[in-house]
C-alpha cells in the first residue's frame, strides 16, 4: 500500500535540536543486507522485523533474513507490545505513521493529529497495548490512546545541561514503584531521562531524584549513570525483566539490572538499532551500518546473521 506525503507546519516553533554525530569503531560481522541502513528493529512476537529504506524479516531470532513488503517510505522507527504481537506501528520518513495489523504483510496510514514533522522515538505503553507515544523532533511527547488513530501532545522533551533536547529512544517499563509503577524511559540527544506516565516532570534516572521509589530504605545504592553527554540511539526493556535495559550509545551498548542506578557496559559494539525479545531477556538483535548481528547471551558475544 503507498502512503502519500502530506505538507504541513509543526503547530510549535523548533526550540533547536541537536544532532548526533555516528562514530565508526568496532562493529560486529557485515552482512549483504538489501538495506544499506538499518534504522529500526522489533520484536513482532517470534518474529523480528528490521526497517530502514526496506523491511526485512526473521523468524529465528536474527540468525537469518528475508526481504518483506513495507510502506514506501523510509521508516525511522517501529514499536509493537506482547498482548498485540500481530500490530506493529512504523513512523515514516518524512512524517506520519503506517500500521500493520498482521506483522507487517498489509500497511494503512495512521496518525490525525500529530505535527506534520518527523517522530524520532515510538514506545507501546507497558501495560496498556493500546496506549502509544511518540516523539517529534524539536517538539515533545505526543499520546494516542487508539492505537495511533489520533494523538494529543503530553509532554515537553527533556532539559539537560541548560537546553531542552531531543528524545531519540523511548521504552515504557512496568517497575513497582511508589510513583505507580509505569515509567516511560527516554534516550536523548544528550543521556537519558524519565518520566512516570502521569507525565509530571521528567526526572533524572538516579537515586537523590526518581529512583528513590524504588529503594525501600537502609544505605544508599550503589549508582553507576550512563556517560554523560552521549546520544541514546535505542532503549529497549524486555517485558518479562523490565528492571533489565539495554541502551545503545556510540561507545557501545550498556546494560542495567536495577532499572537504571548502575550501568555496565556489555559490548564496545557501536549499533544503529537493537530491539529485545520480549519473553527472553538475553535475546538481542542489533543493527550497524549494513549489518545485522544476533546475541543471546544480553550482548556479550554476537553473530552474523545471514540474509537468505
Amino acid at each position: 500500500m503507498t502512503i502519500p506525503k502530506t505538507d504541513g507546519l509543526h503547530r510549535r516553533a523548533f526550540l533547536g535540536a541537536t544532532a548526533a554525530a555516528c562514530i565508526v569503531g568496532t562493529a560486529p560481522p557485515l552482512i549483504a543486507a538489501p538495506s544499506p541502513q538499518v534504522r529500526a528493529l522489533v520484536f513482532a512476537g517470534s518474529t523480528v522485523l528490521a526497517a530502514g529504506n526496506g523491511l526485512m524479516r526473521s523468524q529465528n531470532g536474527g540468525a537469518t533474513w528475508r526481504a518483506a513488503a513495507g510502506p514506501d517510505q523510509e521508516l525511522r522507527a517501529l514499536t509493537t507490545h506482547p498482548q498485540r504481537p500481530d500490530r506493529v506501528v512504523a513512523a515514516l520518513d518524512a512524517h506520519g505513521l503506517a500500521v500493520s495489523d498482521d506483522a507487517g504483510a498489509s500497511w494503512r496510514k495512521a496518525g490525525a493529529g500529530l505535527p506534520a514533522v518527523a517522530i524520532d522515538a515510538l514506545a507501546t505503553a507497558a501495560t496498556t497495548p493500546d496506549t502509544l507515544y511518540a516523539a517529534i523532533a524539536g517538539d515533545g511527547l505526543w499520546r494516542s490512546e487508539d492505537a495511533g488513530e489520533t494523538w494529543a501532545f503530553v509532554m515537553d522533551r527533556p532539559f539537560l545541561a541548560e537546553a531542552e533536547r531531543d528524545v531519540t529512544a523511548l521504552a515504557s517499563v512496568d517497575l513497582a514503584s511508589g510513583m505507580g509503577g509505569i515509567w516511560l524511559y527516554a534516550g536523548t540527544t544528550f543521556g537519558m531521562q524519565r518520566v512516570p506516565d502521569c507525565f509530571c516532570r521528567w526526572q533524572d534516572v538516579q537515586p537523590g531524584n526518581a529512583l528513590d521509589a524504588l529503594v525501600p530504605g537502609g544505605d544508599a545504592p550503589e549508582t553507576q549513570p550512563l556517560p554523560e553527554g552521549q546520544p541514546v540511539r535505542a532503549l529497549v526493556s524486555p517485558a518479562a525483566a523490565p528492571a533489565r535495559l539495554y541502551a545503545a550509545l556510540p561507545s557501545g551498548i550498556w546494560s542495567t539490572d536495577d532499572a537504571g542506578m548502575v550501568w555496565r557496559k556489555t559490548s564496545d559494539v557501536e549499533v544503529l538499532a537493537i530491539a529485545v525479545d520480549p519473553a527472553t531477556p538475553l535475546s538481542l538483535v542489533a543493527a550497524t551500518q549494513g549489518a545485522l548481528t544476533y546475541s543471546r547471551d544480553g550482548g556479550e558475544t554476537w553473530t552474523a546473521g545471514a540474509v537468505i
